[in-house]
């Protein structure tokens, strides 16, 4: 059973259709990188699968669990759909970090916020309450330390490296151990010399065998690191397969011209 279904997902913004009936799948332990020109609809993409919009048509099932049906008049509550969004983490390309908050708190406050909240409605007793922060604690600093920031747990993102800053989100992206992971372009706000080790993180976690999806434009990392490629272009999958078959043999005229046009360098 694949780990993710995605059919005919829409998606528009007034008269402009940004998505115009995507479907893929995604089993356990892959990675597929996305790739296409800006404008393409990746981002869009991304934002559905974490219902940060909402798209016009299309389901997404989450190991056979239906968790979007634009068929079901179903509305969802708030508390549903924060609830739906844990199956998914999402790594923005422009770090997102709280600024008010250290690398540690940044890691640990959404699962402490979450997990107080369903231990109280449980009528959980304050020990037991504190016991959680404290693990929570402990495995956000298990996750700082696996993206190599232990020495930065209590220092402020303006004190840190763009590198940093996003390898500290990957971490907090983990927090809730989310199912399938998402990064929309990780590196694109780096300079050159700090993106080697926010590819070293990812390549890290698929050797964990973590489920991702990952929308770059580091072509030959997207060649190393994937198992499966889709090419968007025009709202739509213009082609996909193996990173052999689309970076070594594309068949569509346009992804030819996108490869050619030096980003398989």
């Amino acid at each position: 059973m694949n780990m993710l279904e995605v059919k005919n997902l829409t998606k528009s913004f007034d008269t402009h259709n940004v998505l115009k009936g995507v479907s893929f799948s995604l089993k356990q332990g892959e990675v597929l990188v996305i790739i296409g020109s800006s404008g393409s609809g990746k981002t869009t993409l991304l934002r559905c699968l974490n219902f940060l919009e909402t798209p016009d048509g299309g389901s997404i099932d989450v190991n056979g669990e239906e968790v979007f049906s634009a068929e079901s008049s179903e509305k969802l509550s708030d508390n549903e759909l924060r609830n739906r969004r844990l199956h998914f983490g999402l790594v923005f390309q422009s770090f997102n970090l709280f600024p008010q908050h250290n690398v540690l708190k940044n890691v640990t406050l959404a699962p402490t916020l979450y997990n107080t909240t369903q231990m109280k409605k449980n009528k959980a007793s304050k020990s037991e309450i504190k016991a959680a922060k404290e693990e929570i604690e402990k495995q956000g600093k298990a996750l700082i330390e696996m993206v190599g920031l232990s020495d930065k747990l209590y220092e402020y993102p303006c004190r840190l490296s763009g590198g940093q800053q996003q390898r500290v989100a990957i971490a907090r992206a983990l927090a809730l151990n989310p199912e399938i992971l998402c990064f929309d372009e990780p590196t694109s706000a780096l300079d050159p010399e700090l993106t080697g080790e926010v590819l070293r993180v990812i390549r890290s976690l698929k050797d964990q065998g973590r489920t991702m999806v990952v929308v770059t434009h580091e072509m030959e990392f997207a060649r190393g690191v994937a198992d499966h490629v889709i090419y968007m272009a025009d709202g739509v999958i213009e082609e996909e397969g193996t990173p052999e078959e689309v970076f070594g043999n594309p068949k569509s005229e346009k992804t030819k011209m996108f490869l050619a046009a030096g980003f398989n360098k």
